[in-house]
């Protein structure tokens, strides 16, 4: 039975986002339980494109880039796949009514990662809008569960939810991407001569868009907002930890996190919070 066949792909899903990131899979578990299976497959295809251009050296990623667009679109035409993964994302895509526009754009940024490309300010706003922003798209269409004035209203902070989440993820694997994977995403920046002031610039920036982000949290319906709110939190103790270190502990080899003691306190700060309505 497909049925079958369809409840295995989600659970591989699943199985993937809990393999690749605990922080996330607790986000999930924080939802309402009909928004875990589509988030899931959200997070599965998303991870298996990303897999492919940072991880997958030594094979040609550029055609299995190629496939991957490519078994994408057929997937979402035929509404099953044999690769478990994107059958589970097509079925998420047809009954939320996911646009083709946020996959595509979300692919393309993929494929901006095969080559090394020196960032101006437009460059990197287009991959921040298909690498983060239209994920967080394509969740909002779960949440909003097919309401399009809820969509509407929560679009904009949803896009800036995920441009800070995005622009936490480079600053804090900036000495990976520019030593192995021989990427910088910020704009003009010359690590090199990477200082106070060029870190404040761009911290600037991040703090705008946790702000606007978090008053998209607040209108989130309730099965979401908790969720999103941890997720939210984390990624901006994430941040606060950044901005307290000097521009060069940045670029060093170890990867900035937050111990997992620390994010179990997190959690429950966080819903107190959630609970006392004050976010």
């Amino acid at each position: 039975m497909k049925a079958l066949y369809d409840d295995v792909s989600f659970q591989i899903s699943k199985l993937t986002t809990r393999a690749y990131t605990t922080s996330f899979s607790l986000g999930i578990s924080l939802f309402n339980k009909k928004f875990h299976a589509p988030i899931y497959a959200i997070y599965g295809f998303v991870r298996l494109a990303d897999e492919i251009v940072d991880s997958f050296h030594g094979y040609d990623k550029e055609q299995l880039m190629a496939e991957f667009r490519n078994e994408t679109v057929l997937a979402i035409e035929r509404k099953i796949s044999l690769n478990p993964i994107l059958n589970s994302f097509q079925e998420t895509v047809h009954k939320y009514n996911i646009e083709w526009s946020h996959i595509d754009r979300f692919l393309k940024s993929m494929e901006m990662d095969l080559d090394k490309i020196e960032y101006n300010q437009m460059l990197y706003e287009d991959y921040i809008l298909g690498s983060a922003e239209v994920v967080g798209l394509m969740c909002l269409h779960v949440f909003a569960e097919g309401d399009p004035e809820k969509y509407k209203k929560l679009k904009y902070p949803a896009m800036r939810l995920g441009s800070a989440f995005q622009k936490i993820n480079f600053f804090r694997d900036l000495n990976n991407d520019h030593n192995n994977l021989g990427r910088t995403y910020f704009p003009g920046l010359d690590l090199n001569k990477f200082d106070v002031e060029g870190k404040q610039k761009i911290e600037k920036d991040i703090e705008k868009d946790f702000k606007d982000g978090l008053n998209g949290i607040r209108m989130l319906p309730s099965g979401a907002r908790y969720g999103v709110y941890v997720a939210y939190v984390y990624y901006y103790n994430l941040f606060k930890k950044i901005k307290r270190l000097h521009a060069k502990r940045l670029l060093e080899d170890k990867r900035i996190r937050i111990p997992n003691t620390g994010k179990y306190l997190l959690l429950i700060s966080s819903y107190l919070r959630y609970r006392l309505n004050i976010l």
